[in-house]
């Protein structure tokens, strides 16, 4: 049998045509992977697929040959599961950082590491989730900048800016670059945040990283870092990411709501008997609206107790909204 110029990738191809076409629901006999190895003009007798498999299997492919009502060979495991791949899918999709146009990029990458038959169930869920999504393109590119960075322990400079009703950038400081010793990156209410100190401000702060323009990773070394920024109890503290007052509060609280202070606090928050109707917890928290909207969704189940400051800023923030409606 003549040899064609690409007899050597057959191995090649047949790892492609096994990766790409089939599946345990879709297996592909010895005659279908024949023919289809005719398509890069490779040919191919019934004894040397056998020693073809065999020769992938001693590389560590997962190949299978099932005999019976349905047989033929295709390929078992994957590096990830099709319930895996559907969990990458739905996370990117409804992940609000990522834009429209990445979210299908990157969910066509993840359909290439099942077969085609399993992708269409992939395909069928993109557009599950069709909550607003990030306006800024270059956000995951600015991710995996502040990553470097941060390995690195260099400096970022960038420009900060926010959207008018005409939907334009505004950028803060009039333009000015603003420079930050990054120190970690925190995933707070579907929003990326850069955690860091800021130089010119001289105090640590954080930033959408969605709200990011023309940043760099600069030559200089951190600077306001005494060791290393505990960044979960960092997030923990702001709600929503919100700036404010920080205190050690503490609150009282319906027995009811034991399992929403474990779910926001976390289970080593100490709650104290206080009754037989309800405990108090006190917690480290920055008292911002979005921290005292918390509270007030729960309704008359929490009261803060202390720091006066706290309770009586929860006062102000209750007295502005009702006079709105009056």
């Amino acid at each position: 049998m003549p040899r064609s110029a690409n007899q050597k990738l057959k191995l090649l191809c047949l790892c492609k045509i096994l990766w790409e076409r089939t599946d345990e629901e879709h297996p592909l006999t010895v005659p279908e992977l024949i023919q289809a190895l005719e398509a890069w003009d490779i040919r191919a007798e019934r004894k040397s697929i056998y020693d073809d498999m065999e020769a992938l299997r001693t590389f560590g492919l997962d190949v299978q040959n099932r005999k019976g009502k349905a047989p033929g060979w295709f390929l078992g495991e994957r590096p990830f599961q099709l319930a895996e791949l559907k969990l990458l899918v739905d996370a990117v999709q409804s992940s609000k950082f990522i834009t429209q146009r990445k979210s299908r990029e990157l969910i066509r990458k993840l359909e290439s590491q099942a077969s085609v038959h399993q992708a269409r169930q992939l395909q069928r869920q993109v557009y599950v989730d069709r909550r607003v999504k990030s306006m800024n393109e270059s956000v995951y590119y600015t991710i995996d900048k502040l990553h470097t960075a941060i390995a690195n322990r260099k400096a970022v400079t960038f420009k900060y800016f926010e959207y008018n009703v005409q939907k334009e950038k505004v950028f803060r400081r009039e333009g000015k670059r603003y420079i930050v010793s990054p120190l970690g990156l925190i995933w707070d209410n579907e929003n990326y945040y850069l955690a860091g100190y800021d130089h010119h401000r001289e105090e640590l702060r954080h930033y959408r990283v969605d709200k990011m323009a023309e940043l760099a990773v600069t030559c200089l070394p951190l600077e306001g870092v005494d060791g290393e920024l505990d960044i979960a109890s960092y997030a923990q503290k702001h709600f929503g990411m919100f700036s404010g007052r920080e205190g050690q509060i503490t609150l009282r609280c319906a027995n009811r709501l034991v399992g929403v202070v474990l779910d926001r606090f976390g289970r080593e928050a100490m709650l104290v008997p206080d009754g037989a109707d309800h405990f108090t917890v006190t917690v480290p928290a920055v008292v911002s609206p979005q921290f005292l909207g918390w509270i007030f969704g729960l309704g008359d189940g929490v009261r803060i107790l202390r720091p006066d400051w706290a309770a009586e800023e929860m006062r102000r923030q209750l007295a502005a909204v009702a006079a709105l409606y009056q």
